[in-house]
Parts: structure tokens; sequence; C-alpha cells
């Protein structure tokens, strides 16, 4: 049994064209470079033809990988309004010890994406925030053991 998995429709929309880029041109290229690997002669000492097959392999891991998100997904559809911290919502967090602020995308784990401020609601700072409302103070215990308190500012849709 497989868990479900909370998407945004941008997420569900970047996962099918990851799937039909991967299906269509990486396939082929990988295809290609196997291919052209083979034509240098033996394949048993040939660098080349290993490298192929091991992206082949990621990419037909890759493959599967993305259909078995799409098939077990579940569309998040965030409440038109809401005064708490809920999956798709973005929010602003401000740090107590420093006033840093952060502006955050709550996303399930398939789509978070921390560079690009996309966190999953299972993360720590997604699993204090979630259920939040505007002004409140959470505390967030880090992997390494340490607290941080941030307080919401804002929470959109």
């Amino acid at each position: 049994m497989h868990k479900e998995i909370a998407l945004t429709s941008e997420g569900q929309v970047r996962l099918e064209e990851e799937l039909h880029h991967l299906e269509t041109v990486r396939r082929r290229e990988v295809g290609e470079r196997i291919k052209e690997a083979k034509e240098f002669g033996d394949i048993s000492e040939n660098s080349e033809y290993d490298d192929a097959k091991n992206e082949q392999a990621w990419v037909e891991s890759r493959i599967a990988e993305v259909n078995l998100i799409l098939a077990h997904a579940t569309l998040i559809e965030s409440p038109a309004k809401s005064d708490r911290v809920t999956l798709g919502c973005k929010v602003e967090l401000e740090d107590t010890e420093n006033a840093d602020k952060h502006l955050y995308q709550i996303v399930g784990s398939a789509e978070a994406d921390p560079a690009q401020d996309r966190i999953s609601n299972e993360s720590p700072v997604g699993q204090a925030i979630m259920g939040a409302k505007k002004g409140e103070t959470v505390k967030v215990t880090t992997p390494s053991g340490r607290i941080l308190e941030y307080r919401v500012i804002k929470i959109s849709r």
C-alpha cells in the first residue's frame, strides 16, 4: 500500500511535463548514446557504454517514480479563505531571534524544493506551522535538536 501524495495543480503539471520529457526526449537520447558506445567495440571495458547504461537506469527509475507519484497523488484544493496554514498556501514567517523573514509555499513531499521556497508539510518547519494562525508563534525542532521560533506574519493562497 502506498502513502497518499499531496500535489498542487502546478506540481502535477510539472511532473506530467517531466514525465513526457523523460519518455520522449531523454529515453531517445540515452538510446543513441548506448548505440554510439556499442560502436566503439568491446563493451566490457567501455566506460561510455557503462555511463550510458547507468543513465538509462536512472531515466527508467525516474519514469517509474513519477508514474507512481501521479498514480497516488491527491490534488490539493486550497480553501478560498482560511485563517490557518494549510497545504498549498503561502506563508510569511519571521524568525523571532533575528527578525529575518521567509516566504514559503507549503506543498506535499513530492514537490518540495527548498531552493524555490517550496517546503513540505512533512518537514520540521512545515509540520510546526500546519494549522497555525496569523500572529501565532511556533517552535520548530531541527534534526540537530536546535529549537527555532517563527511568527506567522501572513497567510495567502
